[in-house]
């Protein structure tokens, strides 16, 4: 490839990938299409295959590209935990719940700044839950109860974007309930959480992608590749850093920021050489006492 176009894609690739996810699915809901179904396509189309194709064409290590084995284990933890647990049925949960609290008026009424513009309601929405998973996250590397299931996510010793789903059920779960119940009682409608959703899911493809980008002061704002790398690695005093899940700006400020400018992340993975690699070996792990220690 042109070094200028490969200049370019490093630098503009997430920034115009987010931005054209958000412009799609707003077209496809524009048009009539559902936005639970707009959103599960916005995010197929601008996640999945753009960042593959960029995977393929922009790679940062060649050696990360993952081998067929490891890919039907991640594409199984896609369909079944990421996809079919917190995509589809919890998008249609969520919007039942938004309903049942609607009709009941269960949420805290003038609570949630619903008179403010869409993205602005939104920002707030993602500012708020990374605050939740922060503390959430933080845990989980922390309180061994939780690390015995967020384990599984860490168990990955490459990163490419299909391993974003690779998490336990019970994780899952609990991000769930970080993410979104706080914001259904507050009385958030369903356009601010399915764009959040949007926007989560890409820029979580993103952050688990092997994809050489260059962030600039993005990396102060957002919590890219760059950032999230340095997370999945094996070095605890690495690791125990950047739990941001949309923004990086709680690490800023509790201190957890980590991205030196003259190294680079080397391996990645659990502190256990036999943490189970198997779809249900790792799914059964957790419930093994002493699997592997928080890191």
């Amino acid at each position: 490839m042109n070094n200028m176009v490969v200049s370019s894609l490093r630098w503009m690739a997430y920034p115009l990938t987010l931005i054209f996810g958000v412009f799609f699915y707003a077209s496809l809901t524009h048009v009539g299409i559902s936005i639970a179904i707009a959103s599960f396509i916005a995010v197929i189309v601008c996640g999945a295959c753009i960042v593959t194709a960029l995977e393929i064409f922009l790679p940062y290590r060649k050696e990360w590209t993952p081998q067929p084995d490891e890919i039907k284990i991640d594409l199984m933890f896609m369909m079944l935990v990421q996809v079919g647990l917190p995509k589809i049925l919890t998008i249609y949960c969520t919007l039942g719940l938004i309903h049942l609290v609607d009709m009941n008026e269960l949420y805290l009424a003038s609570t949630w700044p619903q008179h403010w513009p869409l993205w602005l309601q939104v920002l707030l929405m993602m500012l708020a839950a990374d605050f939740f998973r922060y503390w959430l996250h933080r845990a989980m590397h922390t309180w061994v109860p939780l690390w015995s299931f967020h384990a599984v996510h860490h168990s990955v010793t490459k990163l490419y974007w299909l391993n974003v789903g690779r998490f336990h059920p019970i994780d899952k779960c609990l991000q769930f309930l970080f993410d979104v119940i706080p914001f259904i009682v507050l009385g958030v409608s369903q356009d601010v959480v399915m764009l959040y959703f949007v926007i989560y899911a890409i820029n979580g493809f993103f952050q688990h992608s092997n994809i050489d980008v260059r962030l600039g002061w993005l990396n102060y704002i957002v919590s890219g590749p760059e950032l999230h790398r340095w997370h999945h690695s094996k070095t605890v005093k690495q690791s125990n850093n950047n739990y941001g899940n949309n923004f990086i700006v709680w690490d800023l400020i509790f201190g957890t920021y980590f991205l030196p400018c003259d190294q680079a992340v080397k391996t990645l993975g659990v502190l256990n050489p036999d943490y189970p690699t198997g779809f249900l070996g790792q799914l059964k792990a957790p419930f093994i006492r002493g699997m592997d220690k928080p890191q």
